[in-house]
């Protein structure tokens, strides 16, 4: 908000200069953006008197003119072109070498053969108002000779006002502020209207049909107006604030806005059918053409201001043209209302018309403001444009309700502060922002926080107060809210910074700690990590089985695309998506994880869950003039899967052969993984190959490709939480390599899990390094070689033993699976 302090001075004592003032508005919340100062770009510029005005004796639209710029000095003789001036009149006078707003250079040269000694300037040359074809006419009281930047000159400051301040959005919101500052006295408007005999009620009825969005309407009939431009200080005062003048009324209006924050709009009475107004919501197919000449389409959700005819004004955001103010007008209808913030909000971005009323309406304005802004703008009008306001208002709405009392403990404030202000003191500094305070009772109660119920004081209510919040502070709610304004009274700068004094609470381990593991770990290992969409379609969830319409899936109630309109149940879809992005780009040798959140409704509701998912294709060992490549395959995933989980410190997994997830998994290359738990068998996840046919229904080429995917909250319950570390091994290791037949259908887990078993504590590793199929073994026979590592911790183990060992290993295989061992 622009605040021309020469306007603000009229309501409070300014003893700062501008860059104290802004330094001390800031302190207190209202942050200074910058300081403009009007008049510092006028060289040259000064007061002077027209002696003379004749035509010039070469143009017929030129004048001649005889100008003094000090008493008793000079005559200049100045060509101008404006038609507004006459003899007698005080007006600004650019001497020669003056420079004007913009760097304008003014010199001394011939204009149709008369030479010009200067130049008479126009509100619009000196950037003090929008009028570009007249002189700008001085009162005659204007000292003459003196620069003109002392008699117009102004400082404006550009404050940032928070949204939850609306009150703040005015003159006299920040003379507020100004004197809770420094301690001036604040000077709001004396607001008299000189009322004629005849009444409002005569020429005026207003209904509102919707008063949960217009809870107050307050109207005023004018009449006898005259229009023409406002006093020129108000037309400097509203260009310094950022508004264009335009008529004395609707000048007043504007006027009215920026000192007290009501909008207010004036309608032209001879517009409006038989004095009825009727505020209500806009119909289906209404249209408006509204003050910028744009006719718009309404619909149910907007709030207008109407007529027996149809709508006159978008309430809260723009007037229509229809009733615009305009040359014939001589009577005047104000309406000062307070409308719902979020329908003007609502209303504001359906249309795109943003005003500074709608900026006002949107953060709320207090009851009684509707009765002070009428009656304030009438007092302008019969002041600027010799209206005859009638007698009173026409108001609808309810009584103004009672000011809010909003006890507090002084205590708690001093613990929130850190600063041990006496209660006393308190109520000074709440004083000074026009808070009352008053003794608390047994029955009042402290509101907290809000949505909580409030705190019963009880015994301790006489060691508590009660804030009388104006009707203006619509912000605080509240006990923390009145430490707040009594910390931006006393200052923030004067609090001390200290510790505070609570203790600090217990060590909690990081919860991403885990997920940061494996990804340094994957990172490091060679794989890239993939950041996939949490919201996948319909299609991506039926390619996996899942049924359109399962109540399990997450779906988003206003999806922006069908195909992001349902939270993933799986990570498959987002990494075989990045895999035909590789693809595409020609990189077909892919080694991908993401760690990921998956979603689904279960018995208790919505369930978030970790996972992880691995995804392998192409070549996993590149070609090399001595190797051949080697295409990523079931068993690269099982590795690097198992290797991550070692590296975690572990459980050793299982991999046990699954049911194929029909369409989705490779038939014969599916292997649930499990690991051992406290309780018996934990299952994790699944690994596989996929499917060619879901690849290609995915629009990848790749016919193969492995993947694992990990629930990571039941593998995080089986990693330690500390990891011992035993003594290093004082006696050598002994390995031997064990090479059994066992039939074509069984699996290598089941042959290693009958190794650890029969190995006890002896057998530390357990390596399959060899698989073998053909002759001389028979059809349907398959040879797995183990590498085992033996080892006793306080003994080398002898030959004897170790062969005895590995007879009973033979014996359970033998006995258990139909194995034999091959020699």
């Amino acid at each position: 908000m622009r605040v021309p302090l020469s306007w603000l001075a009229d309501y409070v004592d300014l003893e700062l200069s501008p860059e104290a003032l802004a330094e001390r508005l800031t302190l207190l919340g209202m942050e200074v953006q910058g300081i403009e100062r009007i008049g510092a770009d006028w060289q040259e510029v000064v007061i002077g008197e027209l002696l003379e005005v004749k035509p010039h004796p070469n143009a017929d639209r030129l004048s001649l003119t005889r100008v003094r710029v000090e008493p008793g000095g000079l005559e200049r003789e100045i060509v101008c072109g404006a038609t507004n001036i006459a003899a007698g009149q005080r007006i600004p006078v650019a001497l020669p070498g003056a420079v004007l707003p913009g760097g304008r250079r003014i010199e001394r040269a011939p204009k149709m053969g008369v030479v010009s000694d200067g130049m008479l300037c126009s509100g619009d040359e000196l950037g003090l108002t929008a009028d570009a074809d007249g002189i700008l006419i001085l009162p005659p009281d204007a000292p003459l000779g003196r620069p003109l930047a002392e008699l117009l000159g102004d400082v404006v400051l550009d404050v940032d006002v928070k949204p939850n301040r609306g009150d703040a959005l005015s003159l006299v919101g920040l003379a507020r502020e100004v004197s809770a500052a420094t301690g001036a006295r604040l000077r709001p408007p004396t607001i008299e209207v000189p009322e004629s005999e005849q009444a409002t009620a005569d020429h005026l009825h207003v209904v509102v049909e919707a008063p949960e969005l217009c809870p107050r309407f307050a109207g005023r009939y004018i009449d006898g107006v005259r229009l023409g431009p406002a006093p020129l200080q108000v037309q400097l005062r509203l260009t310094a604030a950022g508004m264009r003048p335009v008529s004395n009324v609707v000048d007043a209006s504007n006027y009215v806005m920026l000192e007290l924050g009501k909008p207010i709009h004036t309608f032209d009475a001879a517009a409006v059918h038989e004095g009825r107004i009727v505020v209500r919501r806009a119909r289906a197919g209404e249209e408006l053409e509204t003050l910028d000449h744009v006719r718009r389409r309404l619909g149910p959700d907007d709030l207008v201001i109407a007529h027996p005819a149809g709508p006159l004004a978008l309430a809260g955001v723009m007037g229509g043209a229809e009733s615009e103010i305009g040359e014939a007008t001589t009577s005047v209808i104000i309406e000062s209302a307070i409308f719902d913030p979020l329908t003007i909000r609502r209303t504001v971005q359906r249309t795109g018309l943003r005003s500074e009323a709608s900026l006002r309406f949107e953060k709320g304005q207090e009851p009684r403001l509707a009765r002070l802004g009428a009656d304030r703008t009438a007092q302008l009008l019969a002041a600027w444009a010799d209206g005859r306001a009638a007698r009173g208002a026409v108001e609808v709405g309810p009584p103004l309700p009672p000011l809010q009392r909003l006890p507090f403990r002084p205590a708690r404030v001093r613990r929130l502060l850190g600063v041990d202000l006496p209660a006393d003191e308190q109520a000074d500094l709440l004083a000074r922002v026009e808070v009352a305070t008053e003794p608390a009772v047994a029955g009042d109660a402290v509101p907290v926080a809000a949505g909580l119920a409030p705190h019963a004081l009880g015994a301790d209510a006489s060691e508590a107060l009660v804030a009388i919040v104006p009707s203006h502070r619509r912000d605080l709610a509240v006990e923390a809210d009145i430490a707040e304004e009594v910390a931006r009274v006393f200052g923030y700068e004067r609090l001390s910074g200290r510790l505070p004094e609570t203790p600090m609470p217990a060590y909690r381990s990081d919860p991403r700690r885990l997920a940061d593991t494996i990804r340094d770990l994957l990172s490091g290992a060679g794989l890239a990590e993939a950041v996939t969409y949490a919201l996948i379609g319909p299609d991506d969830h039926a390619r996996l089985g899942l049924a359109l319409g399962d109540p399990a899936t997450v779906r988003v109630s206003n999806p922006i695309s069908v195909d992001r309109s349902e939270l993933r149940r799986s990570l498959l879809p987002g990494l075989v998506g990045a895999l035909g992005l590789s693809e595409r780009q020609r990189r077909p040798d892919v080694a991908l994880f993401e760690l990921g959140q998956l979603h689904r409704f279960d018995a208790a509701g919505p369930r978030e869950a970790p996972w992880l998912g691995l995804l392998l294709a192409g070549d996993r060992v590149a070609q090399a003039w001595d190797q051949a490549a080697r295409t990523a395959d079931l068993g690269d995933a099982k590795g690097l899967l198992a290797w991550l989980v070692d590296r975690l410190h572990g459980p050793r997994l299982r991999f046990v052969a699954g049911e194929p997830q029909a369409g989705v998994e490779h038939p014969g290359r599916t292997a649930i993984v499990a690991a051992e738990g406290p309780r018996g068998i934990v299952q994790l996840g699944r690994v596989a190959e996929l499917d060619p046919r879901y690849l290609a229904a995915c629009e990848v080429r790749t016919e193969r490709a492995a993947v694992a995917l990990v629930a990571l909250e039941p593998l995080a319950a089986l990693l330690p939480v500390q990891r011992r570390v035993g003594p290093l091994a004082h006696v050598p290791s002994v390995e031997r390599d064990l090479a059994v037949v066992v039939p074509a259908g069984r699996a290598a887990g089941e042959v290693e899990a009958i190794l650890r078993e029969e190995g006890g504590p002896l057998l530390r590793e357990v390596r399959l390094f060899d698989r073998y199929v053909g002759a001389p073994l028979a059809d349907g026979d398959v040879s797995l070689a183990y590498r085992l590592r033996l080892q006793a911790d306080d003994r080398t183990l002898t030959d004897e033993e170790v062969e005895a060992l590995l007879e009973r290993i033979v014996a359970a295989l033998a006995q258990r699976l139909g194995a034999r061992r091959r020699t």
